[in-house]
């Protein structure tokens, strides 16, 4: 295991945007740098640390900064756009403040890599004299969308699909990210995404949580006008490659649990005959929605371990139990998916939980609710073959039958395609990011530039 206090050859400031989705690749990329003899520190917020108060980690320096609520977070704020506001002022002055405590010391960093939400990261760094690198926790094909809107190659709303733009699939208007098609949804995280752009010729990498050989076509399209480094899967290295010690969680959870019940209930099930349903931290369905998904899990055949969040219980149907399922209110979400008793997985395509099954070679069922999900869900089922996509019905629901028709596809139908499709996935990730392959020689090149500066 690495020592994080001896002396290293370059360090590592990381910011991730404090959300779960986001914070989780963050620290698993700073765990691959450390792995490989740099120093790497996570900065969370104030609020995050005061209610993990997390234990040290084995691998990455832990410090913090201010998002302007220190007291209550993201909850504290009145809106998201207020939100944002005052994490880049807060942000900005209390990263500078962390970066000049630390000049002429032993811990002087290095550089910073910045969560693209927080494109503000790099006037920080430049500010300092020091390297700057986005972190895009999306898609590639996702990324690149966006990178074209900014740039005006492409407007919204799509008036008349299809859709074709070079390195993706040919794509409907239901298949770009959400924030696309109904472009007056949700201003403030479209604003977002797309200030990802603002200062990106100024840095000094791009780097991209995804696998060269998930999306080669897009990445060598995209890199021709923003070079990247694709540097993923940042999932604990267990999972992929086993080559850093104790890496098994991805600590700093939001949602600490037990997972006993869990793992003592699925080890009663036989192989491969679980349904895991779970659609993230932040997806909220409408009640109608979870009526149908839970009528529709009881009239399948199927075991189903479903994560409700405790903020969507209330939206269970009245008396709804079922003898074939567990309900949940967080789970491992590693350590189900990896479990023997887990025939497919039932999710919103966040991009984490994309990445997490197609390395542990799980069949999707995909019902993606907003921003990137779309796009993630005609990858799996078009491109990678991997799954299915849910079918939405004309009140806007995805109705009991059609949850019916997709478990039975996946889990019998088309079961043998996706496993083999899955495993030949499954091995190219592991390759990437294995001694040699694409993701590690890329991180090597970022390590390797960074220390010559």
């Amino acid at each position: 295991m690495a020592n994080i206090t001896q002396k290293h050859r370059a360090h590592i400031l990381a910011v991730p945007y404090p959300s779960q989705g986001h914070i989780c690749p963050m620290l698993q990329f700073c765990r691959r740098l450390v792995s490989k003899g740099v120093k790497a520190s996570l900065a969370i917020t104030n609020h995050i640390s005061t209610t993990l108060n997390p234990e040290p980690d084995d691998h990455v320096s832990l410090v913090t900064i201010s998002d302007g609520y220190d007291d209550g977070g993201f909850s504290g704020a009145d809106s998201v756009a207020a939100y944002l506001a005052n994490l880049e002022v807060a942000g900005s002055q209390s990263l500078g403040i962390l970066i000049e405590e630390r000049v002429g010391t032993s811990d002087t960093i290095t550089c910073v890599v910045y969560d693209a939400f927080l494109p503000w990261g790099l006037n920080v760094a430049k500010k300092y004299g020091l390297l700057g690198a986005p972190f895009f926790t999306q898609a590639c094909g996702v990324n690149y969308v966006y990178y074209l809107i900014y740039h005006g190659k492409f407007t919204m709303p799509v008036s008349s699909p299809p859709v074709d733009i070079q390195g993706l699939p040919t794509l409907d208007v239901g298949d770009l990210p959400s924030f696309v098609g109904s472009p007056e949804s949700y201003p403030a995280y479209l604003e977002l995404v797309l200030n990802q752009y603002t200062n990106l010729g100024d840095t000094d990498f791009v780097l991209v949580n995804t696998v060269y050989e998930l999306e080669d076509e897009v990445v060598d399209v995209m890199s021709k006008e923003c070079p990247l480094l694709t540097i993923g899967p940042t999932i604990p290295s267990f999972y992929v490659d086993n080559r850093i010690p104790h890496d098994k969680e991805y600590g700093l959870s939001l949602y600490p649990i037990d997972p006993t019940p869990i793992t003592n209930w699925l080890s009663t099930k036989p192989s491969k005959s679980v349904v895991y349903v779970s659609f993230g931290s932040m997806a909220c369905l409408t009640k109608a929605q979870v009526g149908e998904l839970a009528w529709g899990l009881q009239q399948s055949k199927y075991h189903f371990l479903w994560v409700v969040r405790a903020s969507e219980e209330g939206k269970l149907p009245k008396g709804f139990v079922d003898e074939k399922g567990l309900i949940v209110r967080w789970s491992p979400q590693l350590e189900v998916l990896s479990s023997e008793a887990i025939g497919c997985f039932f999710t919103h395509c966040g991009w984490n939980s994309t990445l997490e099954a197609l390395v542990m070679g799980v069949p999707i069922i995909g019902m993606p609710q907003w921003t990137d999900q779309p796009m993630d869900a005609k990858f799996v089922e078009d491109v990678w073959k991997v799954g299915v996509r849910v079918k939405v019905n004309d009140e806007g629901l995805v109705g009991k039958e059609e949850i019916v028709r997709c478990l039975n596809e996946v889990m019998e139908e088309r079961r043998g395609e996706f496993i083999e499709n899955g495993k030949k996935w499954k091995h190219l990730m592991k390759i990437a990011i294995s001694k040699g392959g694409s993701s590690d020689r890329n991180i090597d090149e970022f390590i390797t530039k960074i220390v010559r500066s």
